[in-house]
């Protein structure tokens, strides 16, 4: 990755830490207050959030658009649901709940020196490395042998 490219990240990244501060979804009583649906702010942040990804997905396909920075083709092909996107959703879900933070605002609470975002962090990278390491696991594990069975002829 050239330095272009990682001060892009970079400034992306500090823009969308900036909004999620800004907004109070690095706050664990603003998230709180909306699972138990006592504030409606967070679904119409999520609400904003998802339309905006879903037209600009959309204009990004039909217009066959190049990234700014690397100028590689973009694509974003789409796919149906599978067993493993519900159960990774029900996961994230549970953990958020439980947490009360999702990975962005983690990294915002750590930024801002807020304590209480190290053992969730430490959790979230706990997942993490558990999740690659089952992986790891199962490319290395050998593929089952398969062996022709001939049946007698019947006749």
């Amino acid at each position: 990755m050239n330095l272009a490219t990682r001060l892009a990240a970079l400034a992306v990244g500090l823009v969308f830490g900036g909004v999620l501060c800004w907004s109070g979804m690095s706050s664990p009583e603003v998230l709180r207050a909306g699972l138990l649906l006592e504030n409606s702010y967070l679904f119409l942040f999520f609400a904003a959030a998802l339309s905006t990804a879903f037209v600009g997905l959309r204009l990004l396909n039909r217009f066959g658009t190049r990234s700014v920075i690397t100028d590689e083709p973009l694509a974003c092909p789409t796919q149906r649901p599978e067993r493993r996107h519900v159960t990774g959703a029900a996961i994230f879900g549970v953990g958020w709940a439980v947490a009360d933070v999702c990975p962005g605002p983690i990294a915002t609470q750590l930024g801002q020196g807020i304590a209480y975002g190290i053992p969730t962090a430490l959790g979230l990278m706990l997942g993490v490395w558990l999740y690659l390491r089952r992986e790891q696991r199962a490319v290395a594990a050998p593929a089952p042998s398969v062996r022709a069975v001939t049946l007698p002829d019947p006749a």
